[in-house]
């Protein structure tokens, strides 16, 4: 292990055992430094490694602090992945998001409030004002996907499960965005699974609700499959 690795190991060490929390100034460098007994330079590269984790938020003048260590921050990278690698690392991630979504609309399905139920119904009836153009808005449409299974999967109740989706999800944007131009009625179906994910939420019915999330998801997957040909399944 080198000594980026190692000083990297202790300021997390610094973080589990509470000595640093969320929002805290980290001490000054020269005294940090020399208390991890590394030198000053080892000690901003180790810096700048946590801050690309977004653990760490270093600003000019203002010195570095601990980030809010929120899931969805440190889980973010996720979808990064596939934005780099447009091949068959898009299927893979859609099908893991396919075990933890349905589960997150189970959750959502109990928990999720009128206020957020009625902001659903509105994402859909955009989103069907949206395919009865003449010239569908794809980038608009996916934006109104990703905002409304965002809705859902926070009203999971559980940041780490939603965290978990968002990076998977958030992760085929373009994948779907191209879906919508190349498949013909592909907005229309999945407006539709969405009015069924919604009617399922209202009925609070959660294996319906799981079973249409799943059904969702599926169908992006089958595209996916054959759009990718051979490469896809190997």
């Amino acid at each position: 292990m080198g000594l980026v690795d190692e000083a990297v190991d202790r300021l997390k060490e610094m973080l589990i055992t509470g000595e640093l929390g969320p929002g805290d100034r980290s001490p000054v460098e020269k005294g940090l430094a020399a208390r991890l007994g590394v030198s000053r330079g080892t000690l901003r590269e180790a810096v700048r490694t946590l801050s690309a984790m977004r653990v760490l938020n270093t600003r000019q003048g203002d010195g570095t602090c601990v980030t809010s260590l929120a899931p969805d921050m440190l889980l973010a990278g996720m979808g990064c992945v596939v934005d780099l690698r447009q091949d068959a690392t898009v299927l893979q991630f859609c099908q893991v998001r396919r075990m933890p979504e349905p589960r997150a609309m189970a959750l959502a399905a109990h928990r999720i409030s009128e206020e957020t139920l009625e902001e659903l119904e509105q994402l859909l009836v955009d989103a069907e004002e949206l395919v009865r153009q003449p010239e569908v808005d794809h980038t608009a449409l996916v934006e109104n996907d990703l905002r409304f299974h965002a809705l859902v999967n926070e009203a999971s109740g559980n940041p780490v499960l939603a965290a978990v989706v968002e990076g998977m999800s958030g992760g085929t944007t373009r994948a779907r965005i191209w879906r919508g131009k190349t498949d013909a009625g592909a907005a229309e179906r999945t407006v539709g699974e969405h009015r069924a994910i919604l009617t399922a939420l209202r009925a609070r019915d959660a294996d319906r609700a799981g079973l249409r999330a799943e059904t969702h998801v599926v169908e992006v997957e089958d595209w996916l499959i054959e759009h990718l040909g051979g490469d896809a399944t190997r």
